[in-house]
């Protein structure tokens, strides 16, 4: 199954959904006018963007994003989804994005008057709090008469956490952060609880294994991914428990142990918390059949 939903949220403002579960590929393009601000976000799978009648492509992977503006010509959107892959693009206008930050225009780097005119790209990456909102976005269960606004709101959420410093590697708002043996020594902090998700270290124990002391761990983390190390872990357990269930692998007891629950009834409790419904209802809503 492919498909595109195509949400306009208000006038010059528009967000689209492009999802292909088959295992073709699958192609996609739209007219964009110049003076539109193209942002891409790969969620899955991967992508391509094509220019100039083939000539020149653009590649979006799983967890990246893509920023394109050209004030100088119309950049169509012309997209090859790759086989199993979901991708979120919002489409907004420069007059309307200037007036969301026209109070902190020195701070989104292409807006500053010397580029204004100019063309802009740029790729970065899926920051997690990023990555909640746009699984919030393929994973909802609401009303269509509240869908409009559900996504104006999201479309809205994206656009502040994607120019959101706190969560950028290289912001220099805490003066140890400055220290690159910092940085990856707490980026390898993450790595650990990862790959330990369903028995993470403690605090100490996990300080005392990456080299930097306690207060260093806690303020470099939340620093960098903006949040403390236990939240981050639970935000990304609960998504890794929803990617489990989407397989349609494994039930909901075994998605619990998998992530470390050792009674169902605990785990139940914590996906209600991030998601606030249930694995069984969830699972309803993405598979009516089940």
């Amino acid at each position: 199954m492919s498909s595109q939903e195509i949400i306009k949220i208000e006038d010059d403002f528009t967000l689209i959904r492009f999802q292909n579960d088959s295992t073709e590929s699958f192609n996609a393009q739209r007219e964009v006018s110049s003076g539109l601000i193209q942002f891409h976000f790969g969620l899955k799978g991967s992508a391509k963007f094509i220019f100039n009648q083939g000539n020149y492509s653009l590649e979006l992977k799983e967890e990246k994003s893509l920023l394109l503006y050209n004030p100088q010509k119309e950049l169509p959107l012309n997209l090859e989804l790759a086989p199993n892959s979901w991708v979120i693009s919002v489409i907004i206008s420069i007059k309307k994005f200037h007036a969301l930050f026209s109070t902190e225009a020195d701070y989104i780097t292409f807006l500053s008057g010397d580029n204004k005119d100019k063309k802009y790209y740029n790729e970065g990456k899926i920051s997690p709090s990023m990555a909640i909102v746009l699984s919030q976005l393929f994973h909802y269960n609401l009303h269509p008469s509240i869908k409009n606004l559900y996504y104006k709101g999201k479309g809205y959420e994206l656009l502040s956490l994607y120019f959101n410093r706190t969560e950028d590697p290289n912001a220099e708002q805490c003066p140890f952060l400055i220290d690159e043996d910092n940085v990856m020594k707490i980026r390898k902090a993450k790595e650990i609880i990862i790959a330990n998700m369903a028995e993470p270290p403690g605090l100490q124990e996990l300080a005392d294994e990456i080299g930097l002391n306690l207060k260093k761990l806690k303020m470099g983390f939340k620093q960098i991914y903006g949040d403390t190390v236990y939240g981050f872990l639970f935000d990304y357990k609960m998504d890794f428990a929803r990617k489990l269930l989407d397989s349609g692998s494994y039930n909901v007891n075994e998605v619990g142990l998998k992530i470390g629950y050792s009674t169902g009834s605990h785990f139940i409790a914590a996906f209600k918390k991030k998601f606030a419904t249930t694995p069984k209802k969830y699972l309803m809503s993405i598979n009516p059949n089940t």
